[in-house]
């Protein structure tokens, strides 16, 4: 859907403006591209760390496509691990979490209960785990960030550029007003960039960490509760919390009937 969107947006502006008698080759400047993506590429990599800088494609993909996590699979997940420790102990655990394809995070948090870590001092290890994680994504949201802040502002450099080159020029007044619409073109360029790309990517960055760091606690949450021996009732109770309205109803749907 992002991509679909993208394109949408993209489509919609290039439209209305043929609708409105423009025409699709006015459009494009080679000189003013140049200006705007060469100058933001430039900016962008001097506010951010190379080591950062280098993720920016791998990024980009990942804003493209999507991240969703079952958050009622999840739940179920770990009701199945509670059970099983209150019959058989934390240490029946040790193979499931190391079966093939176990989120990181649970195995860890998992392992640390398995080997007779003090709750609190798992809290602590995950917790700062979960910080670092959310930091690192911080540090990777903040390319494209910076990227939509410096994009306008080399639009409007090159339309400057581009009328400084006009005004200099004035002999042939008859190329007067495709030359001053040229210029402009950087502006439209900067603040299409930055509306379009930047700015939508590191949105959806941003929304894409929240979910992760709702599953990263809710997963914390889980592995506590089992480290303390509550009852695997006591632990959907808490883990339902972290479910939307919609995801809610639907588990509460699946309990009832399975109930029935």
């Amino acid at each position: 859907m992002t991509v679909i969107f993208l394109i949408f947006s993209f489509a919609a502006l290039i439209v209305a403006f043929i609708l409105d008698g423009g025409h699709i080759g006015g459009l494009w400047s080679a000189t003013a591209a140049m200006i705007v993506i060469g100058g933001t590429i430039g900016a962008t990599a001097v506010t951010i760390p190379l080591g950062i800088l280098k993720n920016a494609g791998k990024l980009i993909a990942i804003a493209m496509g999507s991240r969703k996590t079952n958050f009622i699979d999840l739940i179920k997940y770990f009701n199945d691990l509670s059970i099983k420790a209150r019959k058989e102990g934390l240490l029946a655990l040790e193979s499931d979490v190391n079966a093939e394809g176990v989120d990181p995070f649970i195995k860890k948090g998992i392992s640390l209960a398995v080997d007779g870590t003090n709750p609190e001092l798992i809290k602590s290890i995950m917790e700062t785990q979960i910080e670092q994680i959310s930091k690192r994504h911080k540090s990777q949201i903040q390319i494209f960030e910076s990227a939509g802040g410096y994009a306008p502002t080399m639009g409007i450099l090159g339309t400057v550029m581009g009328l400084v080159h006009v005004l200099s020029n004035l002999e042939n007044a008859g190329e007067l007003g495709h030359q001053i619409a040229t210029a402009f073109l950087a502006t439209m360029y900067g603040i299409g960039t930055a509306n379009l790309l930047w700015l939508p990517f590191g949105g959806k960055l941003k929304a894409l960490d929240a979910a992760e760091m709702k599953e990263k606690l809710m997963i914390m949450e889980a592995v506590l509760s089992i480290t303390s021996g509550d009852n695997p009732q006591v632990m959907i109770q808490k883990l339902k919390v972290f479910l939307d309205p919609d995801a809610l109803n639907r588990f509460e749907a699946t309990e009832s009937s399975e109930n029935a």
